[in-house]
């Protein structure tokens, strides 16, 4: 007797990364030298977990009895108002603007999917994702569709994503597309100046053919360098046409990734509909976990409102930015000396190196104690968890399992 419905049976028991993660631990308790690049969280460089003294501090000053309550199921009003303002500025995309918190920005997406995509549809994203996307759409009873995220020039492909875009909603009548810039996950790209503009005024252009809402995955966007009026200024453009969504989590930008604090936003400037929308991510937020970590609401909304907690967690987030930048630079130099094959990497948590065989790559890497995740096309390398003096010998490992996957691939094809 099997007692779940066919649809839950053989489900794997832990996510791919995580189980690579254990792998790393279970040889680096044996004594090995091991170089862990698998996890997406920002350590230093002896190792442990980096955090912000001024966010623990505000989350210890929450009065208990406030910290115990149940949260209001959108999440408290002065939190809301801070995540707007966080994501859009102060400009016309905040004013038209509403939100709901969600945990993390997994359940932000989570709500996006389930009220601008009808059950049997699909997202629309870039060929190198976030592979929880999948688990999140197929999970709601929902789909994925790409496009090929890099044209010849290694460039992100425009014209790739209306193509592909307008087709869908042709088939569709509805787009959700996902774009997770500035510093995408797997490959560390962040979107140009140039590039945001073309992606808006692709997005206006669909339009015409169907009801388009666009989700800005923000996860790594406080490690980067670039400011977010650029995109926030791009989407301004189109903003009476598209639904611009953001999904936002103090996750990575307040390094609290086990307090689960995030949000949907959503700018739409006509009131009727705006109030609409409101009302349905709210529901799904009821219908979904009900309501969220109510000690991270208070705290996260005391670090975004008051300004001398603000100042200080910028400097204290200024610091972590410099130490995975000087990652960054020391990858760019040893990956360019070896020859790898990778997408501009100007700042973030990930990077992704091409290579005809990920499987390989990652194996030949693993042989050498250095532990990376293999997708499609690619091994993608959490530049975040690896020591800057480290960084050598995992190029290194990595450049001999591209060098092996080459091999075998030329091997194939005598």
């Amino acid at each position: 007797m099997n007692s779940l419905i066919s649809e839950a049976r053989g489900r794997p028991g832990d996510d791919p990364i995580f189980t690579i993660n254990a792998a790393a631990n279970a040889r680096r308790a044996k004594g090995e030298p091991v170089i862990n690049a698998s996890l997406g969280a920002l350590l230093d460089d002896d190792g442990g977990l980096s955090v912000m003294p001024t966010v623990f501090e505000a989350f210890q000053s929450v009065p208990a009895q406030q910290a115990a309550a149940y949260a209001p199921i959108a999440g408290d009003p002065p939190f809301l108002e801070a995540v707007r303002r966080d994501a859009f500025g102060s400009g016309t995309m905040f004013e038209n603007s509403v939100a709901a918190a969600t945990p993390g920005g997994t359940g932000a997406l989570l709500n996006a999917m389930m009220n601008f995509l009808e059950p049997g549809q699909s997202i629309y994203t870039s060929s190198y994702y976030w592979s929880p996307y999948r688990i999140i759409a197929g999970h709601n009873r929902r789909g994925v569709e790409t496009f090929p995220m890099f044209d010849g020039a290694g460039a992100f492909h425009l014209s790739a994503f209306e193509e592909g875009l307008v087709a869908q909603l042709k088939r569709q009548g509805r787009a959700l597309v996902i774009l997770n810039f500035p510093c995408h996950n797997p490959t560390g790209y962040t979107l140009d100046g140039a590039e945001w503009a073309g992606v808006a005024a692709a997005l206006g252009r669909a339009s015409e053919h169907g009801d388009v809402a666009l989700v800005v995955d923000l996860a790594y966007a406080a490690f980067g360098t670039q400011s977010p009026s650029v995109w926030v200024d791009a989407m301004e453009t189109v903003c009476d046409r598209v639904a611009v969504l953001a999904a936002w989590t103090a996750s990575k930008s307040f390094a609290q990734y086990g307090a689960r604090v995030g949000a949907l936003i959503a700018s739409i400037p006509d009131a009727d509909h705006r109030l609409d929308v409101e009302n349905a991510i709210s529901y799904t937020c009821r219908g979904s976990w009900s309501n969220c970590n109510h000690l991270g609401l208070l705290a996260v909304s005391q670090l975004l409102l008051d300004e001398d907690l603000r100042s200080r967690v910028g400097s204290e987030r200024r610091a972590l930015v410099g130490l995975l930048s000087d990652r960054v630079d020391a990858f760019n130099a040893a990956a360019g000396a070896r020859g790898l094959v990778y997408p501009r990497y100007e700042g973030g948590f990930f990077v992704s190196v091409f290579t005809p065989d990920a499987e390989e790559t990652a194996r030949v890497a693993a042989a050498d104690g250095v532990f990376v995740v293999p997708m499609d096309g690619a091994v993608r390398l959490a530049l975040c968890a690896v020591p800057r003096t480290d960084i050598p010998r995992l190029v290194d490992a990595v450049a001999r399992g591209v060098e092996a996957a080459n091999h075998t691939k030329d091997r194939a094809h005598a």
